[in-house]
């Protein structure tokens, strides 16, 4: 039986997949996807879950907190839970808004959410990514029929202030190694990993046969980025790994270490080396030290996890991973 107009669709992808069906949905004209599934029945299922009320709304009444509710369910799911995080917190400035009929909202409305929350740059560009998210998911809906969030403005993102270490702190760490924590602060030097991303490893990310770690988040081409371990580091990194007590490579008394906790540490650190820098620092430091040592620029992609021209399919061969090997280890310092 034919499914309604701008209902969607359930077709099957060729080839050998574990999850061969894809469903489309209808509503926007774009037949965009929205899952795959094992089997047809599956994907039916889900088209019906995704054309379920409240999609049947009545476009000239529904409020901005309708309409908030309603993306956040149907598409805040798809985004990323940093990204997400950032979008739910930015719409506590606009719940001033919340009971107004969606459709009339005014450009200048919108603006004054931004340039009222008394927040800086990240803040106010995230209210402004909130509302163009809200307008793309009204016209889909056709709540509205032109985007007023086009319109906005915010803060610019400032110059960046990042201070690299030099090779006299470099060297100064080396010779406090034995600090608590300066451990960590190496770890960052020799392998461009963020906080986050350091603060994640388990033991299981790392082998130490072959001498790699297997880590990073954020974007497409930080995930699961190999990063082989530096020599310098290798002690580091192997008395870590054999003290772990709950399978972290870093952890404080025997569990996985928080962002807030591990600053708590840096700033201490910093202060015992006099000291100041950041722990993103040290990434910068890892990518300015492998340029100045002449390191292939592809690689030093690969190691910072930024996307690459030159890099196409991020597939780690054995032949990469000691390429890889050999442009890290040009740091000798």
């Amino acid at each position: 039986m034919r499914n309604p107009n701008k209902y969607g669709t359930v077709t099957k992808l060729s080839g050998k997949r574990r999850r061969p069906w894809i469903v489309k949905e209808g509503l926007s004209g774009r037949q965009k996807p929205i899952g795959y599934t094992a089997t047809k029945e599956e994907g039916l299922i889900l088209l019906a879950q995704y054309n379920k009320k409240p999609w049947d709304i009545e476009t000239d009444k529904i409020t901005l907190q309708e309409l908030f509710d309603l993306w956040e369910e149907k598409r805040a799911s798809k985004l990323g839970k940093s990204n997400r995080s950032s979008l739910k917190a930015a719409y506590r400035h606009c719940k001033h808004l919340s009971s107004v009929k969606y459709n009339q909202i005014k450009p200048y409305q919108m603006q004054d959410c931004i340039d009222s929350c008394g927040c800086g740059y990240s803040t106010q560009g995230a209210i402004k990514n909130l509302w163009g998210h809200l307008d793309r998911f009204a016209l889909e809906l056709d709540i509205i029929s032109k985007q007023c969030s086009t319109l906005l403005t915010s803060d610019p993102i400032p110059e960046t202030t990042k201070e690299v270490f030099t090779d006299e702190e470099i060297r100064l760490i080396w010779e406090n190694q034995k600090l608590e924590w300066a451990d960590s602060l190496l770890f960052f030097l020799y392998t461009g990993f963020r906080i986050s991303e350091m603060l994640d490893l388990k033991i299981s990310d790392v082998d130490l046969n072959a001498k790699t770690i297997t880590g990073g988040t954020k974007t497409a081409a930080g995930k699961n980025r190999i990063v082989p371990i530096h020599s310098k580091i290798f002690e580091i990194v192997q008395r870590r790994f054999e003290k772990s007590k709950n399978g972290y490579l870093f952890e404080y008394q025997g569990k996985k270490l928080s962002q807030a906790q591990y600053r708590i540490i840096w700033a201490d650190l910093m202060k015992k080396l006099n000291m100041h820098h950041t722990p993103h620092e040290c990434r910068h430091t890892f990518r300015s030290r492998l340029d100045s040592a002449g390191a292939n620029k592809v690689c030093i992609d690969r190691l910072m996890g930024h996307k690459s021209a030159g890099t196409g399919e991020r597939v780690y061969t054995h032949k990469t991973i000691e390429e890889l090997r050999l442009n890290i280890e040009l740091i000798t310092n």
